[in-house]
């Protein structure tokens, strides 16, 4: 496939121009940015073409490569959009497609290599066999194959048409490659409905498709057909998207065409594994007392209603929230903080499932926050990986705080922290000293021995710290003269003797 046509270098330079933006913002992910200078140079070729062309005597538009991205590659960097105050962005590679805040984005999905003919063959054979309507889902990198495939099938279906001329399948199309900015949560076309959202229809007589919409594609199913009826064919690699489609349609049959290899995997085993996993983290924040909110997008449209409702629903469940920024998450960085029991990370949907074995504390995302501090809530197996649809949803009722509910990892029931009710201390340094000099340690009547108690807050958490930093003993309050380290390499020191 030819350099232009795989990074739509025209179809780039017409939205440019259509829009008369004057700075441009290109955002490569990382195996992309050795192409980076050659895109560049196609596109501003055909910028100068069609200004020439028009014969308008405005300026070309200034092109900044974004060669790091602030969080997510698949989202839009507004933030280093921002600091060349560019008027667009060009994004380029996998994208999620989410709502943008201030900034339009043109997504550029480029063009996995797909064989069509075998696609097609194992998508009828296998289709065929389960005896199930086909939903064709697919990477948008895999977009561009859509066609071949679809005639591929037509010959397919002739070759058996007399003994399978039952046979259904529907596709998926790509919702839109234009983000347009919207700083309401209310979106007219949200990316995610797990019920599916009915044709307004004005002749009632004829029946409404049932529209449903998840990582920037987009589908409809004829009324009074489910997602649970259909076999569901996920095209493109094992990645965040598809995890995506496994977590929201868990009750379906899925396969996926490994573009790549060529070939069918049917094992669906990783489905039931990722659940487990989730709902194992899900009762354990159970048991947090501390709570840390990671930021983990500024672009997104909602993510400051996300926060607030985050923030909300942990200090309506009895505990401390804490807000962090801190760009791209790491076990490292998350060290730092060792009094939050649990993390909830507030991020697109595809970069929210982080893996938290390596991590101190586990991390989950909004929906599972949802269902772990709403006291009374329950999984109903249903999962939601957009947070623009948790912040939609209306929290159930909390029961009442002072009932005690079944730890798992307790073994019993527990009862959780209250909130201390009351006016908060007008002098800031005597509510720090009130908070640390709070009985950690509670000494048992009967004995000598002591208990430890979970900590309220972070001021609770350090005050019971063994390490408290450096320690100075020494009652002089003169300067000690610094002495000199040593000198030479690690193989062999100055002051060694060489052998």
């Amino acid at each position: 496939m030819d350099f232009e046509n795989y990074y739509e270098i025209s179809l780039v330079a017409d939205f440019i121009n259509a829009h008369n933006f004057s700075r441009v913002a290109l955002q490569f992910p990382d195996e992309l940015l050795k192409d980076s200078r050659k895109v560049v140079s196609a596109l501003r070729q055909e910028l100068h073409r069609l200004l020439k062309n028009s014969d308008e005597s405005r300026a070309t538009a200034k092109l900044y490569v974004m060669a790091n991205t602030t969080y997510g590659g698949c989202c839009v960097d507004e933030v280093g959009a921002a600091h060349v105050k560019a008027d667009c962005v060009i994004h380029y590679g996998h994208s999620c497609l989410s709502p943008t805040t201030t900034i339009p984005a043109f997504c550029v999905f480029g063009k996995a290599p797909l064989k069509a003919s075998n696609c097609a063959e194992s998508l009828y054979n296998y289709g065929v066999k389960s005896g199930k309507p086909v939903l064709v889902l697919f990477g948008l990198e895999y977009a561009h194959g859509m066609p071949d495939i679809k005639e591929a099938l037509n010959v397919e279906a002739t070759r058996f048409h007399d003994s399978n001329s039952g046979f259904q399948i529907h596709f998926a199309n790509v919702t839109n490659s234009v983000i347009t900015p919207s700083t309401s949560m209310k979106l007219e076309n949200r990316h995610l409905m797990l019920n599916g959202e009915q044709d307004n229809n004005e002749d009632s007589s004829q029946k409404a498709d049932t529209k449903f919409r998840l990582g920037g594609l987009g589908w409809s199913l004829p009324e009074g057909h489910r997602m649970e009826d259909y076999l569901l064919f996920w095209i493109g690699l094992d990645n965040s998207a598809f995890t995506n489609f496994i977590l929201t349609f868990n009750s379906c049959e899925i396969v996926r065409y490994d573009a790549i290899e060529g070939c069918l995997k049917t094992d669906v085993s990783q489905q039931a594994k990722i659940l487990k996993r989730r709902y194992y983290l899900v009762e354990k924040a159970k048991d947090a007392n501390m709570v840390g909110i990671l930021v983990g997008t500024l672009g997104v449209a909602g993510y400051l209603d996300m926060i607030h409702q985050m923030t909300e629903l942990v200090t309506r469940a009895g505990k401390k929230a804490y807000t962090f920024l801190m760009g791209k998450p790491n076990p490292a960085k998350l060290a730092n903080f060792p009094e939050c029991d649990v993390f909830i990370y507030v991020s697109c949907a595809q970069t929210a499932l982080l893996d938290s074995k390596e991590f101190l504390a586990p991390i989950i995302t909004p929906f599972e926050a949802l269902i772990a501090f709403n006291r009374g809530s329950q999984w109903t197996g249903a999962y939601s990986m957009e947070f623009q649809d948790v912040v939609a949803s209306q929290p159930a009722e909390v029961e009442d705080e002072a009932g005690s509910r079944f730890s798992f990892f307790q073994g019993g029931y527990v009862e959780d922290f209250k909130l201390q009710e009351g006016k908060e201390e007008k002098d800031a340094v005597l509510s720090l000293v009130n908070v640390t000099e709070k009985a950690l340690l509670l000494q048992n009547k009967d004995s000598e021995l002591l208990s430890r108690r979970d900590a309220k807050s972070g001021a609770e958490f350090f005050a019971a710290r063994s390490y408290q930093g450096l320690e100075i003993h020494s009652s002089d309050s003169f300067p000690e003269l610094f002495l000199i380290g040593r000198a030479g390499k690690t193989s062999g020191y100055e002051d060694e003797q060489s052998k």
